[in-house]
């Protein structure tokens, strides 16, 4: 079989089975990982006979494609904001949705040059820390990453390795950011946000582990839970990133301003028009005055 009729063969079969919305592209991702070739070599040389373990293996990717195995976790890599991220089933797949925190991130550190750390909860693939890191390769700048999941430290850890970032990220097992101390100056979060009727409907939550997509009856449980334990930790002037899910602009704008009523709260939407990003960005009052506050209310 050439390169040319194993990428026919697999385009087919996806296309056949409906299971890529991208047949051709996805086609071209598994010839890749077989070979070992760029996309453009493959384009360029249809002709080059595949061996027999080469046609072996983009075999036994298409099955487990064709099983409902997400392209992400057959490949075992994934692209997020340029780079390659090791992914496993033991944690959620970078999303492009995810980018607009990281680049909100790094605008904020861009003009705020004396921060020299951040936290990133949830880690999970770590993909968020490691790209706002990548992006500064040249300051005085580390991350915190925190996961309840072992398993998705482990990945993280990988990760940092394979972008020659171990030195600048502590990955620490706990919940949420009960593992920090403060002051913290940047946090960033990509918590559980699906509530949990509606994550048992949907099949993403076949694939990928309920830990990272179940946020409780209303979605925003554990957020709740991270900014309580935030009102202590968070930095005067300190700012707070978290992802949330297209129906909860007005909850997730009513808990902030609960809990931090002293900031600057916005949620931004996405490329799509949905509401994506909560922002709390810290006032210079201290945190503690904010909580004292909230309490006194």
């Amino acid at each position: 079989m050439t390169i040319g009729e194993a990428l026919e063969w697999a385009r087919l079969e996806l296309k056949r089975h409906d299971v890529s919305d991208l047949p051709s592209l996805d086609a071209q991702l598994l010839l890749e990982q077989v070979t070992g070739l760029h996309r453009s070599a493959i384009l360029t040389h249809p002709e080059r006979d595949l061996s027999g373990d080469e046609t072996e293996s983009l075999q036994a990717l298409v099955t487990r494609l064709l099983a409902g195995e997400p392209l992400p976790y057959v490949l075992g890599e994934w692209s997020f904001f340029g780079l390659s991220f090791l992914v496993t089933p033991q944690v959620l797949i970078p999303r492009p949705e995810t980018e607009m925190l990281v680049e909100t991130a790094i605008d904020w550190l861009k003009a705020n040059p004396q921060v020299k750390c951040g936290a990133d909860i949830g880690t999970g693939s770590g993909c968020i820390a490691l790209s706002i890191l990548s992006a500064f390769p040249d300051r005085d700048l580390y991350f915190s990453a925190t996961d309840r999941s072992l398993p998705a430290l482990r990945v993280a850890r990988q990760n940092a390795q394979r972008l020659s970032l171990t030195g600048r990220v502590h990955c620490i097992q706990g919940n949420l950011s009960e593992p920090l101390q403060g002051p913290l100056s940047l946090v960033c979060a990509n918590l559980p946000y699906i509530p949990s009727q509606r994550c048992r409907e949907l099949d993403v939550a076949k694939n990928e582990p309920l830990l990272a997509l179940d946020g409780g009856q209303d979605g925003f449980e554990l957020y709740r839970a991270l900014f309580t334990d935030l009102q202590s930790k968070i930095a005067a002037g300190g700012l707070i990133l978290c992802e949330i899910e297209y129906s909860q602009r007005k909850i997730a704008l009513e808990t902030a301003q609960a809990f931090f009523p002293y900031a600057g709260i916005t949620v931004r939407d996405d490329l799509s028009g949905m509401p994506r990003l909560l922002s709390i960005q810290l006032t210079r009052r201290t945190s503690s005055d904010a909580s004292n506050s909230r309490h006194n209310r």
